[in-house]
């Protein structure tokens, strides 16, 4: 069996299309050339530089723009000059957040809090302990030092929190009555405790009941409605 594969025979290109060729391929790249050289003297030269009115006074000083009617009028009341900043602005850095992240790091459970407790008059432990820790560096306590009483002085507030409120609930358990609502919750508890009473009315309210049973009905019509053939 004779296998005989064909290749495509390339067409001769005559010497008025190679010339064409080699035209177009110089032309477009001294286009870019003069393109890039045009850009790179647009950004030096002195007339693109400034507000509207310097560039104006420019052109018509140097005989490149007929002079305009509002020029004479905007140069008795120029238009205000606001400052603007020569670099990036920076980010606002306080100085207790170096201390801040140090506490982050001993204490990750407080990432958790503390951003939810944003809006609070009452400072976050987190800032009360870069607060503390500024304190006492500036009473010629060292910074490790410093570091360790904010830290012990926390954990020390926390544990008697929780001393409290178990002496709380011990009181409650001797007299027989309902242990009170924790005085010192965290943010997460707090945000549930005060949505307790609308998932409590999701449930229990009749007049939430009756409008979750309408709209159970519309739901199931609409499903109806869908399975009949043509939408009738």
């Amino acid at each position: 069996m004779n296998l005989q594969i064909h290749f495509p025979i390339p067409t001769a290109v005559s010497k008025d299309e190679k010339q064409a060729a080699k035209f177009l391929s110089v032309f477009f790249r001294r286009r870019q050339i003069i393109t890039a050289e045009f850009h790179r003297r647009s950004k030096s030269m002195s007339f693109t530089k400034g507000d509207l009115l310097t560039k104006t006074r420019k052109l018509v000083n140097g005989l490149a723009k007929a002079k305009p009617v509002w020029l004479k009028a905007m140069e008795k009341s120029p238009p205000a000059v606001f400052p603007r900043a020569e670099k990036k602005v920076e980010r606002i850095c306080l100085p207790e957040d170096v201390y801040i992240n140090k506490f982050y790091k001993k204490h990750p459970e407080s990432l958790h809090d503390d951003p939810l407790k944003i809006c609070d008059f009452d400072p976050t432990p987190s800032r009360i302990f870069g607060y503390r820790v500024l304190e006492l560096k500036e009473q010629g306590v060292s910074e490790e030092e410093a570091i360790n009483v904010a830290d012990a002085e926390y954990r020390q507030e926390k544990k008697a929190k929780k001393k409290a409120y178990k002496r709380l609930k011990e009181i409650a358990r001797i007299r027989g009555t309902k242990p009170p609502p924790n005085p010192y919750p965290s943010a997460i508890k707090q945000i549930q405790a005060e949505e307790k009473k609308y998932v409590n009315d999701r449930f229990f309210n009749p007049r939430i009941l009756e409008i979750v049973e309408k709209l159970k009905e519309q739901q199931a019509a609409e499903m109806q409605d869908r399975g009949r053939p043509g939408g009738m």
